[in-house]
């Protein structure tokens, strides 16, 4: 699933290319995309909208539009967001293409289907995307010790597990978690209860520090992001321990250990992360 850094690459290459331009037609190929409102009127009410900005929330994408409108996206497993030419070959398993005033498409793609799209008018109220029960971004500067103690600091569940936690702190997933607790040197399966000030103070700091540091590595052209189809995620090989289990530690040479979390892998060092 795309996580903070990758959800930030998406709206960092899509924005600048569809700021200012009309959705002129959508097509709704599998309306069970399209979570709210009804695909029929999601299609009727964009048509003639301009798009103002593209904003982040957690793993949520938003296309804000002029008349105050906005539609949310979560891309889930396998979603994948294209601003292609109208004559570029359409992926299998796109579901939703919006036609734009340039000739060019955005379209939507999800070989899984559990992607989903909302649309929620000006002042609308969001009970449904799930954005209003997100917790607090891990680049703001509230994101501190103390919030993280307050939050999380008595609870009995592995502090990997807290990390995943959405309404906590809002784009974190398996990747990042490990590649944070690893960083940190804080052993996965520690209950966060158990966690002193120090450690707390340390998550707070590495938190933001390893978000943005992948969010950079992950950089990419939207040439590039069109040839490869939005798949190719370039923090891969700068991760340090996800998807690493048996080869060696990067700081002490020991294999790296895996094990499953609340039904997640996890990856660390059992010498780095007592």
């Amino acid at each position: 699933m795309p996580e903070l850094p990758e959800v930030e690459t998406i709206k960092r290459v899509i924005e600048p290319q569809i700021q200012g331009l009309i959705i002129d037609q959508v097509n709704v190929k599998r309306p069970e995309v399209v979570a709210y409102p009804s695909s029929d009127e999601f299609c009727g009410r964009l048509a003639g909208q301009t798009v103002s900005h593209m904003a982040r929330r957690g793993k949520f994408l938003i296309i804000q539009l002029n008349s105050g409108d906005r539609i949310i996206l979560h891309l889930r497993m396998t979603g994948c967001l294209l601003l292609t030419p109208a004559d570029y070959p359409e992926e299998k398993h796109t579901h939703i293409i919006f036609k734009l005033s340039t000739g060019k498409e955005l379209r939507f793609s999800d070989m899984r289907r559990f992607g989903r799209f909302w649309l929620l008018a000006k002042d609308e109220a969001d009970p449904y995307s799930g954005v209003e029960k997100l917790g607090i971004e891990p680049l703001r500067s509230e994101l501190t010790a103390e919030y993280l103690c307050t939050r999380l600091g008595k609870r009995k569940k592995a502090i990997k597990e807290c990390l995943l936690d959405q309404s906590v702190v809002a784009g974190i997933g398996n990747i990042y978690s490990d590649e944070i607790l690893f960083t940190a040197g804080i052993y996965p399966a520690r209950p966060a209860g158990s966690l002193n000030r120090e450690e707390w103070k340390r998550l707070a700091s590495i938190i933001p520090e390893r978000i943005s540091y992948f969010i950079e590595t992950n950089a990419i052209t939207p040439e590039e992001y069109l040839e490869t189809k939005g798949q190719d995620y370039r923090n891969t090989p700068f991760l340090q321990v996800y998807g690493q289990a048996g080869k060696p530690c990067p700081k002490c040479g020991q294999a790296l250990c895996r094990m499953v979390i609340g039904g997640r892998s996890s990856v660390y060092c059992s010498a780095c992360q007592p």
